[in-house]
């Protein structure tokens, strides 16, 4: 059949011109009520009412889901209690104008055992309504493939997102104003939290949990997260930016941290830990730690600027061991840590080590006491200590020299301005030598000084 090209050029045009004539709104909503997904205001959903939506939100969701089709939420404040989110569950708002303010109940969002879960351009307001212990704003348990993407999630009376066996991806959130943890997961079944902005939580940013020491996996890149307030005191469980628990190959990196009662990055017991190109300053005690019974940290390309202690790859005597700590820029440490930390712990450190370990690349300027300390006690194993550039401390290096201690090389290392002395001799934290690295100072069998330049 011929077709007359004048006729397809003037249907196109046509075409283009009642496009143009429609609404800007209506264009871009057409496809996702129409054919894509259904408007809640088909079942009774209405924005900026003045009463409690929960019935007629949770038939919307169930109704959706059950079409496996995203539910279209319009701009407005939605008062809602609990909603329960089924398999596949996919709710939608705008931006910045989508409210779903909770009215009481154990979380606001919370879904069990249901995988394809997606939540995008909501707000989530907790109006500070207190939560039970253990539980989020939204709260998923045993979930594949669960998305919280482009949401503010704000004013939570617990946490903000509690995930369980979970898998998916929680990205480019802004969660702030969190009575206790902005991310909490469990288990994780392969976890992505990214682009995330966390800030003024009273417990800590994100804590990546696993009940048992196993291998988890999560990413933790490109975050944003500051103001994270040690709300319920103790010694360092609380005020750190990202803590991960008994975690195993757990990637932190590129994230921005600022302003934290802790740590920046802690890892307990988390073998295989990689943190890596983190910009942090103004945290009040250890920056970057690696504790506890872990085996395997790299702690690489990161600046800290103002923290009690840089870097500490520590507790030797609980098994941890074995990390490159490389190509940090540390700088500006605090002469003491946080009030509750324990009286005889240690600040002013730019580096803290004790086995299995080499430090290799960094720089390390303005540290009240030291440099870098290799052991405590008889926690000593098997570090080297190179290419490093050391300047403004009170002493450059200090090693353990006490009975039972390990083996350290220290070489081809800069250290200047270290009144006290360049290499030391430890016990524990107290100077028991005379500068090691000077003409005719005393020699011990296990340590290897070489040719550092010193002035």
């Amino acid at each position: 059949m011929d077709i007359d090209r004048r006729h397809i050029l003037g249907a196109s045009a046509a075409g283009i011109i009642g496009a143009q004539a429609m609404p800007a709104n209506a264009v871009r909503a057409a496809p996702l009520t129409s054919t894509l997904g259904r408007d809640a205001a088909h079942y009774g959903v209405r924005p900026n009412a003045t009463g409690d939506q929960t019935r007629a939100l949770q038939r919307a969701i169930n109704e959706a889901a059950r079409a496996n089709a995203p539910l279209a939420l319009s701009p407005g404040v939605y008062r809602t209690g609990p909603l329960l989110l089924a398999k596949g569950s996919q709710l939608v708002g705008v931006r910045g104008a989508t409210t779903l303010a909770f009215t009481g109940g154990a979380s606001l969002l919370a879904a069990e055992g249901a995988d394809h879960i997606g939540l995008s351009d909501l707000t989530l307001d907790g109006g500070g309504v207190p939560l039970p212990d253990r539980r989020g704003l939204v709260h998923c348990l045993g979930g594949r493939d669960v998305r919280i993407m482009d949401c503010a999630i704000t004013g939570s009376g617990g946490n903000g997102i509690w995930l369980e066996n979970a898998a998916g991806e929680i990205s480019g959130n802004l969660i702030e104003k969190i009575e206790t943890t902005g991310i909490v997961s469990f288990d994780a079944l392969g976890l992505t939290i990214a682009r995330n902005t966390i800030r003024q939580t009273r417990d800590n940013g994100i804590e990546i949990l696993r009940t048992a020491i196993g291998d988890d996996g999560s990413i933790v890149t490109g975050n944003r997260i500051e103001n994270i307030k040690a709300g319920q005191g103790g010694s360092g469980q609380h005020g750190n930016a990202i803590n991960a628990f008994r975690a195993g190959n757990v990637i932190v990196s590129g994230n921005r941290i600022s302003d934290c009662d802790y740590s920046a990055v802690r890892g307990n017991s988390a073998s295989n830990i990689q943190i890596t190109g983190n910009s942090i300053s103004n945290v009040r005690e250890v920056a970057l730690y690696s504790e506890f019974a872990f085996e395997g940290a790299v702690i690489a390309g990161n600046t800290v600027d103002g923290a009690a202690v840089g870097v500490s790859v520590s507790n030797f005597n609980k098994g941890g061991r074995l990390a490159v700590v490389q190509g940090n820029i540390i700088r500006n440490l605090l002469p003491k840590r946080p009030i509750g930390t324990a009286p005889d712990d240690d600040a002013g450190i730019g580096i803290y080590i004790e086995a299995d370990t080499s430090v290799t690349g960094n720089l390390i300027e303005n540290a009240p006491s030291f440099g870098i300390i290799a052991g405590w006690g008889k926690y000593l194993r098997d570090v080297a200590i190179t290419g490093n550039v050391i300047r403004k401390t009170f002493i450059g290096i200090g090693v353990s020299v006490v009975d039972g201690a390990g083996t350290a090389l220290v070489n081809t290392n800069v250290i200047s301005d270290a009144p006290r002395g360049a290499v030391v001799g430890l016990d524990h934290a107290r100077p028991v030598t005379p500068d090691l690295s000077a003409a005719g100072a005393a020699k011990f069998t296990q340590i290897v000084i070489g040719a550092n330049a010193v002035r």
